[in-house]
């Protein structure tokens, strides 16, 4: 198996508090689901500036940032039944995957830590083994 990507970043919780009272903002950013979701998270600035730090991340772990039509919406993060988090393998990531590396069997690792004052999200892309 090869690592075809990494990527972390970290984001200070204050800005995305402020930011995050825009409801565009949250619109721009976020999937339906991570904003439906949310309304049953009681630290919402934890909750969206994780996402946003994965999001980053996985933007990194392209290698190509926020370009070739890739947009925060795009990049969906969810929860499996024990609270880890994970891409939601979307038509659109897959296609972004394929169109950068011509690879359609990979895995997407996520992690993420919060403190007090900042988040962080780690991401590596790995081509599955046939």
């Amino acid at each position: 198996m090869k690592i075809f990507g990494i990527g972390v970043d970290i984001v200070e919780k204050r800005r995305i508090k402020n930011l995050i009272k825009d409801k565009k903002f949250l619109k721009r950013i976020y999937s339906e689901n991570e904003i439906k979701f949310s309304k049953k998270i009681r630290k919402k600035t934890d909750y969206f500036a994780n996402r946003f730090a994965a999001k980053e991340s996985f933007s990194k772990t392209l290698g190509t940032g926020f370009r070739f039509h890739l947009n925060y919406k795009d990049i969906e993060i969810l929860n499996d039944r024990l609270g880890k988090p994970f891409y939601m393998n979307s038509k659109r990531i897959k296609n972004i995957i394929y169109t950068r590396y011509k690879i359609k069997n990979y895995n997407l690792f996520l992690s993420i830590t919060d403190e007090k004052d900042y988040s962080v999200a780690f991401t590596i892309l790995q081509k599955n083994a046939k």
